[in-house]
């Protein structure tokens, strides 16, 4: 009898146990939902801002003046640049000249033979040409001249031709270089005015609204100034690279003056 309700009594705590623990089991068993993993949208790479005051909104924003005058100052720049590897070329190519007319020129047995032997578009060439028909032309009302003085005023009349085809584009560069910071100066004052009008139309003087229609203004002047600058070096640097050349031309006058008297002599 005891072991009956022994028996009894363990099936019931079994089952009561059985009942309790099921739904612990079940919610413990039970997988928990699982958190939705959203992936987090990649950054989305940050747009280029663009300048809102740089040169392209400049000309983008500007009239007809502003326009004009930063096409002015892109002619010059380029004018200027031009000129700069021109003039270069041609002084070195005189140079070359002067050495082809100090090894062939002066080692021809006459003065005939030495132009010869020289380029066709050389100044020595040029020279020795005009001091050769300065002894050959000295006749008529030029016969009044002493032959001394028309052959030295031939060759130097060839030289003062040589200097002015060397100084040739100098001018546009002094030019460019005096009067470029002006012209930017003037886009400034232009833009600024401009800038002013439409704050007071608007109303608004704000910081944002001042700063940077009168900031993108003054770009006219830092152009100007950056076409001014390159502009007055070349123009520095080939004036003294020109007395260089025109020593070695007039130095060159010289010696074909004694040498053609000579010979004149001789004859």
């Amino acid at each position: 009898m005891k072991l009956r309700t022994f028996a009894c009594a363990l099936c019931l705590g079994l089952v009561l146990a059985l009942g309790l623990s099921a739904p612990a089991m079940a919610q413990t068993a039970a997988p928990e939902p699982a958190a939705a993993v959203v992936a987090a949208p990649a950054a989305a790479p940050a747009a280029a801002t663009e300048n809102p005051y740089g040169i392209g909104a400049l000309w983008a924003t500007s009239d007809v003046v502003a326009k004009s005058v930063l096409l002015i100052l892109a002619v010059m720049s380029m004018g200027s640049w031009y000129i700069l590897a021109v003039k270069m070329l041609e002084q070195r190519k005189i140079g070359a000249q002067a050495r082809a007319a100090a090894n062939k020129f002066w080692a021809a047995g006459s003065v005939e033979q030495g132009a010869a032997a020289l380029d066709k578009d050389s100044p020595y060439q040029f020279i020795a040409a005009s001091g050769l028909e300065a002894t050959k032309k000295h006749g008529g009302l030029m016969g009044h001249i002493p032959l001394n003085d028309w052959i030295a005023m031939s060759i130097q009349r060839s030289v003062d031709r040589v200097n002015r085809e060397m100084q040739g584009g100098l001018s546009f560069l002094a030019t460019v270089g005096s009067i470029s910071p002006f012209v930017g100066l003037f886009g400034t004052v232009w833009g600024i005015y401009h800038a002013l009008t439409a704050i007071g139309i608007s109303g608004q003087a704000s910081i944002d609204k001042v700063a940077g229609p009168v900031g993108e203004a003054l770009i006219m002047t830092a152009i100007g100034l950056a076409v001014a600058v390159p502009a007055v070096l070349a123009y520095n640097y080939l004036v003294s690279r020109n007395k260089a050349v025109m020593d070695d031309v007039r130095g060159f006058g010289s010696d074909l003056h004694a040498v053609l008297l000579g010979t004149v002599a001789k004859s």
